[in-house]
């Protein structure tokens, strides 16, 4: 007897949960954790969604249940149907367990042989995704990537069709954001109101409360791209709860201009960026890591989430990975095969956090430094403390004594390169 689609797929997630749970080392992740009663061990470390679980819109930012507010930082896939490969355990692992990323943006073209070339297959293959990235405690975006033609409303049923699909599934989920136009352009603003203003209700069928991310002006600049600016849709907002606005940059070609055009709507309006380039609009070219770092500085006063473009092996300088990374690896950070900007993002992703700090307060004893020295199983190590392992040099991040499989490097909620 065949099983219902759902109870498939829920089937299918239980199995990616085990695997996960086998190849992570006794649940650690990027997230912080809290210490267990027996001074000898650590329990679990929170994931993302199980610290913060159901996120929703406060005021101008996103909160979690407890009502705090939460600044998320991730990645974005290329297009899944040119780089499927560069999305596999190993590279969800690497992103989860290494790299610290809160959030993963499935970024799914509608055109250019994207969605619209196999509807049924592609939906599919975001089923799968979602449950994968579920499985790793992270929060997870639905990228409807409508590029070309810029009027979101040329695929308005096709997108009604995908986002009934994906909320019925998937909309009891708590960590679930709906992203349901890339980057509108060569439209009005009242255009691309009016799409959001239909598909919205086609998700809320499913999901109340899920976070929809909803596209602006001019390849998601607020307008600012065309000549406007953001008082626009400051003035004409979509009627809905638990709703984002959406911005685009690119650090080499958006200048302050962009930068302060964000600052402003920031204030007013809760905003979600969901695609950034430390190089220019198309992906490409030099880096401009001074702008760029500057975007973080104002996003993290801001409190505003972010998703960098993206993590796959495409030969622009944007992409994370040098070409021939993908599918084999290594994905992490010691592996090598960083570009410089993957480098610089990773970095980036860890120096942020990615959960609330523990709960309990260190003891007397945790708050001793271990020796400096080789890192060795058995050994308490403090916050603060310094070893070296595999030839790099590690700072203790959460006081623990050291198990087997604790590794630096494989456990970022523990360990960061000094």
């Amino acid at each position: 007897m065949s099983l219902p689609p759902r109870r498939k797929r829920f089937f299918g997630l239980l199995a990616v949960l085990a695997a996960v749970a086998v190849i992570t080392p006794l649940g650690i992740s990027a997230a912080s954790g809290e210490h267990a009663d027996d001074p000898g061990t650590v329990a679990e470390a929170a994931t993302p969604t199980a610290a913060h679980g159901r996120l929703s819109v406060c005021g101008t930012t996103l909160c979690d249940e407890s009502g705090n507010p939460v600044q998320l930082r991730g990645m974005s896939t290329h297009g899944l149907q040119w780089y499927s490969q560069c999305v596999n355990d190993a590279s969800l692992d690497a992103l989860a367990y290494d790299w610290g990323a809160d959030i993963v943006r499935l970024s799914m073209y509608i055109q250019e042989d994207g969605y619209e070339t196999d509807p049924e297959g592609f939906t599919q293959r975001m089923h799968d995704l979602i449950d994968e990235v579920t499985a790793r405690g992270q929060y997870v975006i639905v990228d409807w990537h409508m590029l070309s033609p810029g009027d979101p409303h040329y695929n308005l049923a096709r997108a009604k069709t995908f986002f009934a699909e994906i909320a019925r599934e998937h909309g009891d989920q708590d960590n679930i954001f709906y992203e349901v136009a890339n980057e509108p352009s060569g439209v009005t603003w009242s255009r691309i109101k009016s799409y959001h203003e239909q598909i919205i209700p086609v998700i809320r069928q499913y999901d109340d409360d899920g976070v929809i991310l909803l596209g602006t002006p001019d390849w998601s600049s607020l307008g600012l791209s065309g000549g406007s600016n953001e008082q626009e849709v400051i003035d004409n907002q979509v009627n809905a709860d638990n709703i984002m606005y959406t911005f685009h940059f690119y650090a080499a070609s958006h200048d302050d201009w962009y930068l302060d055009g964000l600052s402003r709507a920031a204030d007013e309006i809760p905003m979600f960026v969901t695609e950034f380039g430390t190089q220019e609009y198309t992906g490409d070219g030099p880096n401009d890591f001074a702008m760029a770092q500057r975007y973080l500085d104002l996003m993290e006063d801001k409190g505003i989430s972010w998703v960098n473009w993206n993590y796959s092996d495409d030969h622009r300088s944007g992409a994370a990975f040098e070409p021939g990374t993908c599918p084999g690896g290594p994905f992490t950070g010691a592996g090598g095969n960083l570009k410089e900007a993957g480098e610089w993002i990773r970095d980036a992703i860890l120096d942020g956090g990615t959960s609330s700090p523990p709960t309990e307060e260190p003891t007397e004893e945790e708050t001793t430094a271990a020796p400096s020295g080789t890192w060795k199983s058995g050994t308490a190590y403090a916050v603060g403390a310094t070893v070296t392992y595999g030839g790099a040099t590690f700072r203790c991040l959460q006081a623990h004594t050291a198990l087997t499989g604790w590794e630096p490097p494989n456990v970022p909620a523990l360990w960061a390169r000094a």
